[in-house]
């Protein structure tokens, strides 16, 4: 009896078209990261997470994954630093995508060296599966893209209260200029994400008084007072 298939990797299918890929997410939301580690189960892919990119560049010392969707905004640089370096190494990563809810840095993406982009919130399983699958080559992609189901994913809303800690522990260090802008971009995706509206518009002021030199004292202080209030509160937004 040939029992040499019994070793071969298990192909991809329309119900789980991303089999066999590895991906790596450079991603600080872990409420972004929770959308995204879903869409790869029911994808079939296998995830890998580094919230910064110095995590990240550790990871790729040792893994080489297929897939690598780099956040523009991260706690120790943009992206697009990251994006550019893996865009100029040979062999290249496959599929490099730049990930935000900024839709005004999806060029800069895009110039560094980015293969796609993909917007935030990411809720739906065919965009997420499709953007991927069409910048594979078509010998690796098991269906034609229409034939790609659709869902909708919702993260877990502990991961939210993880964000939460995070930012609060951030605000409880030194807060210069760069820490509130930093505060500022995180919650302003990650709460929009998770529909907390006033937490998002609280971030959103915080951000354009950054960028106006206004004052942000009050307005730092009533972003942290929201955060700690859904830490003390326990539950989903």
């Amino acid at each position: 009896m040939d029992d040499s298939g019994l070793f071969e990797a298990p192909s991809a299918t329309a119900m789980r078209p991303l089999l066999g890929q590895t991906i790596l997410v450079v991603e600080d939301s872990r409420y972004a990261c929770d959308a995204i580690r879903l869409m790869c189960l029911h994808s079939g892919a296998r995830i890998r997470r580094a919230d910064c990119l110095k995590s990240a560049r550790r990871h790729l010392q040792i893994y080489r994954p297929s897939v690598i969707i780099v956040d523009m905004g991260l706690p120790d640089g943009s992206g697009a630093e990251l994006i550019a370096d893996l865009a100029g190494k040979s062999p290249r990563i496959e599929v490099i995508l730049g990930l935000s809810g900024d839709d005004e840095t999806e060029g800069r993406a895009m110039q560094a060296g980015a293969n796609g982009f993909l917007t935030k919130p990411l809720t739906s399983l065919a965009y997420f599966q499709t953007t991927i699958l069409k910048l594979l080559p078509e010998d690796r992609r098991p269906c034609e893209l229409s034939l790609v189901r659709d869902e909708t994913i919702c993260p877990d809303p502990l991961a939210y209260q993880d964000d939460m800690a995070h930012i609060a522990d951030v605000l409880a260090g030194p807060t210069d200029h760069r820490t509130l802008d930093y505060v500022a971009q995180f919650l302003s995706s990650v709460a929009r994400d998770a529909q907390d509206r006033a937490l998002a518009k609280a971030a959103q002021q915080l951000a354009l008084s950054r960028t106006s030199g206004a004052p942000t004292t009050a307005l730092a202080a009533r972003v942290a007072g929201l955060v700690q209030n859904r830490l003390e509160r326990q539950e989903a937004i």
